[in-house]
């Protein structure tokens, strides 16, 4: 599972959650949850992701506590392990699979402009350091005495502390890479890339399966209401 190109993997996630969404029952999407818990252990990314699925965990209960708030219990299970379905194989796609793979694929196989398909991956590139800027930020203001108290007006002014100096690290990051990309040529004609993403017969036999797989989950779902 871990050495399928991306467009496999891509779409294997798209159609696990078409399955989340088909599926009705608290069962069926349990077992759904379980399923995908043995691709990432097939991937050998389950234990580095446990971190990860316990916090999806721990939201998805609390969605169901409030679905229960307001609905059956059977609608309160359906939410949490919805919930669980449509994201736990996230995991699986954002953990496997190169950020250069992925543009590669958009571009070669999607047939994306590289323009947005590198704004995308650029994107989820700088999410973890936005994240840890952040973290940063925040105990330096942490140091210099700064408590988030008091009003929403008060905290919002507060919070300023910490959004400036976000805002003043992102316009010096984007500079700096809008310099790295003019000097690097971005935007010129007849790029390549230096991995191949084209697919293999392991590829195919997956797709192949994953496309028996919904057939099977949407004939469940109409002759059994699964």
């Amino acid at each position: 599972m871990e050495k399928l190109v991306p467009l496999t993997k891509i779409i294997l996630t798209l159609a696990t959650a078409v399955w989340s969404l088909t599926l009705q029952t608290p069962s069926a999407l349990a077992v759904l949850c379980v399923v995908e818990l043995l691709i990432l252990l097939m991937a050998r990314r389950l234990f580095n992701s446990l971190k990860a699925i316990f916090l999806l965990v721990v939201f998805a209960v609390m969605l169901g506590l409030i679905e229960y708030a307001g609905g059956t219990p059977v609608e309160c299970y359906v939410s949490a392990f919805r919930m669980l379905a449509l994201t736990i194989i996230f995991i699986y796609l954002l953990g496997t699979v190169r950020l250069q793979d992925l543009t590669a694929t958009m571009v070669q196989q999607l047939k994306v402009p590289y323009e947005y398909a590198f704004m995308f991956t650029a994107g989820l590139r700088f999410i973890p350091d936005f994240l840890e800027e952040n973290r940063m930020v925040t105990e330096a203001q942490a140091c210099r005495g700064m408590v988030v108290k008091g009003s929403f007006i008060q905290k919002c002014r507060r919070y300023m502390n910490i959004v400036r100096p976000l805002m003043l690290r992102s316009l010096e990051r984007s500079e700096t890479m809008a310099l790295s990309l003019e000097l690097r040529g971005f935007g010129g004609k007849g790029r390549t890339f230096v991995d191949s993403v084209a697919m293999h017969g392991s590829d195919y036999l997956v797709v192949i399966l994953t496309c028996a797989a919904t057939a099977a989950v949407f004939y469940a779902r109409i002759k059994y209401g699964i």
